[in-house]
């Protein structure tokens, strides 16, 4: 599957393709033929960047699963989370251009509250890019009563978040909620008690790698 935020992209890079090889031809062109490669890449590029594959969520009511592919940076306990509570962990993920961007629901619940803020554009893995740049923040509370919260940020090329949810949404592990484009970074706030399963330097997909359990 492709995500639908890709298919302009897509059908624009397939459209100036067929149209540089047609001039390339007619008017008998090198430097046009090299056009049209430049755009038939590029449009391969965007269509294995907004790929959506089918994934099946990681099983368990406590089930915590990753929200998106890429790489654990950082695992780090908060004092406190104004949302979450207290003795908070945080898990932050890097997403690069090669990595799925679809993000995923990591607990089913209720969501609360959908908060975008705006603001810089700075490297999506530097620690700054945390509070610093553009980024929406997601509340919820899981069905067995743990407030939790999951955070898209823009990175330095990641420009547009799109995220589906909403005040009051009923969502269930493993929904996609959203994508960033092109290199972002997302994070997972967990309240205290849970089980992490993962570790820093991890690899991890979205929906598929179990990355801790609720407490019950």
């Amino acid at each position: 599957m492709i995500a639908r935020e890709g298919l302009i992209f897509i059908f624009s890079g397939l459209t100036l393709t067929v149209l540089s090889i047609v001039a390339a031809s007619v008017w008998d062109n090198k430097v046009l033929f090299f056009v049209s490669l430049f755009f038939g890449i590029l449009t391969l590029f965007c269509t294995f960047f907004f790929r959506d594959p089918q994934r099946t969520p990681a099983s368990g009511e406590l089930a915590i699963v990753s929200p998106a592919d890429g790489k654990i940076l950082k695992i780090e306990t908060l004092k406190e989370h104004p949302y979450v509570g207290k003795n908070v962990t945080k898990i932050s993920i890097f997403l690069s251009v090669m990595d799925v961007h679809i993000n995923r629901v990591p607990v089913s619940g209720t969501v609360e509250y959908v908060k975008y803020e705006p603001g810089e554009f700075n490297l999506a893995y530097v620690d700054k890019a945390s509070s610093d740049n553009e980024h929406t923040e997601i509340g919820m509370v899981s069905d067995n009563g743990q407030k939790i919260v999951f955070k898209q940020i823009a990175g330095i090329i990641a420009r547009r978040i799109v995220c589906y949810l909403k005040d009051g949404d009923k969502v269930n592990t493993g929904d996609r909620f959203g994508l960033i484009r092109f290199g972002s970074r997302t994070e997972i706030f967990l309240p205290e008690g849970c089980v992490i399963n993962v570790k820093e330097g991890d690899y991890v997909k979205g929906a598929k790698t179990l990355i801790g359990t609720l407490p019950a």
